[in-house]
């Protein structure tokens, strides 16, 4: 790829595509925006860099965090800048285990996230990552961590079973879970939102009601990770408040800056800074930290693309383009022979792809067909994406996508399901 304009890419040869994921989930505001870009020469040409380490910082990253702690779903005290999504979530468990010794629990250490979560590639995170391929060949997840039931109806919820007994169950096996491993030794629950990479699963109603009940009733904390949720992506600031979450510890990145430039953040509440702060006072300082922490030009971008969404009020498009997608989404697939399950928020949407429909049966692996219906839309000039594992494509647009580039995504996504179906003898 060399060039793109709002949700249009082209590559080296001229060929166009219409880019139906935001780049990895995050180009919100759309290709080209002048507005970062000033934004980036003006801070570059002011300060392009000044480090965070030893009490030192700098203007936009405080002014970005102040707007960050204005914005969250709920109260936050501090924030902690990173690079990435995944690096941030790697200081996440610093930070739950700092808190815990700091309260006199060195026992209380394990991190507990889903199956089919998506969490980052760290050592740490790649464990929490609920995805096999993750794992394989790398002699992970680590020792504290485990993993629970994925929130997805389509292969976890019984027949006849309704939202309210699903999120009582799933709860149900997340505290027998930590009464297993014993609550002194749980520190963290780790939950996105809605799981994206692991195939865009929405958790029932009253889920995270349920799973904050049992989280509270063992001292555990719970992590949101809204890496892809936060800044409108799910048509409200913040995913958490979409969803029902109260999290202690929110991560943040890809869509602060649109993936202009890398950054990612670490919102921590009252109840963990509180501690943190009175342990480093005793004369243990916070001993974290990377070069580029609070970096002013990604702070820069990010502040100018917080204006956009804000000024373009770009979260109400999301709501009305993420009604436009999965209303087009559910007619084109209601009688495709292969089509599981339809599902979305906001605007991101998935269609997952099943061998058998009632009860639902996977494809054996080895067909890869999620992987080559995305590969017959990139044909198409549409860039989607195959999920890992279930064959599953998603669409996660930028903001500013037209309502035709909806249309033409859907048709072009029909048609190379059907292209699939018939090379399987399905169609």
């Amino acid at each position: 790829m060399v060039r793109g304009k709002a949700s249009t890419l082209w590559d080296e040869a001229g060929t166009e595509y219409l880019d139906a994921m935001a780049g990895l989930w995050c180009v919100n505001v759309g290709y080209g925006r002048e507005r970062i870009a000033q934004a980036l020469y003006d801070q570059t040409l002011k300060l392009p860099y000044y480090h965070a380490f030893s009490s030192m910082a700098t203007d936009t990253p405080a002014r970005l965090a102040e707007r960050l702690t204005e914005l969250a779903p709920v109260p936050i005290s501090k924030v902690f800048y990173g690079n990435s999504g995944s690096d941030a979530n790697d200081t996440q468990i610093k930070l739950v285990w700092y808190y815990n010794n700091a309260l006199g629990r060195p026992e209380k250490k394990k991190v507990i996230s889903r199956r089919r979560g998506y969490h980052g590639v760290t050592i740490a995170t790649a464990g929490l990552t609920g995805l096999s391929n993750l794992h394989e060949g790398f002699d992970l997840p680590l020792p504290f961590i485990r993993h629970t039931t994925t929130p997805s109806r389509l292969w976890e919820a019984k027949p006849g079973e309704s939202d309210a007994d699903f999120s009582a169950r799933l709860a149900a096996d997340l505290e027998q879970l930590i009464l297993d491993e014993g609550p002194d030794t749980v520190a963290a629950f780790i939950a996105e939102p809605i799981q994206a990479a692991g195939g865009v699963i929405i958790p029932p109603d009253g889920y995270f009601p349920a799973i904050k009940e049992v989280l509270d009733r063992h001292d555990v904390l719970l992590i949101a990770d809204e890496v892809v949720s936060a800044f409108g992506r799910l048509g409200e600031w913040f995913g958490s408040t979409v969803m029902g979450m109260e999290p202690d510890l929110i991560t943040v990145a890809k869509g602060i800056t649109s993936g202009y430039v890398p950054l990612s953040a670490c919102l921590v509440t009252g109840k963990v800074w509180d501690v943190l702060a009175e342990h480093s006072d005793s004369g243990l300082a916070f001993g974290h930290g990377y070069t580029y922490s609070a970096h002013p030009l990604s702070a820069a971008a990010a502040m100018a693309n917080l204006d956009i969404v804000e000024d373009e009020d770009l979260i109400s498009q999301v709501t009305v383009r993420g009604e436009r997608l999965r209303s087009n989404l559910r007619e084109a697939f209601a009688d495709h022979p292969l089509v599981g399950e339809v599902r979305g928020k906001g605007l991101v949407a998935a269609v997952e792809f099943v061998a058998e429909k009632d009860p639902a049966v996977r494809f054996d692996p080895a067909l890869g067909v999620g992987r080559r219906i995305n590969q017959a839309c990139l044909e198409r000039g549409v860039i989607s994406r195959a999920l890992p594992e279930a064959d599953t494509i998603s669409f996660s647009p930028p903001f500013v996508i037209e309502e035709a580039e909806i249309d033409q995504m859907v048709s072009v996504a029909r048609d190379s399901a059907d292209q699939v179906a018939k090379e399987l003898g399905r169609a």
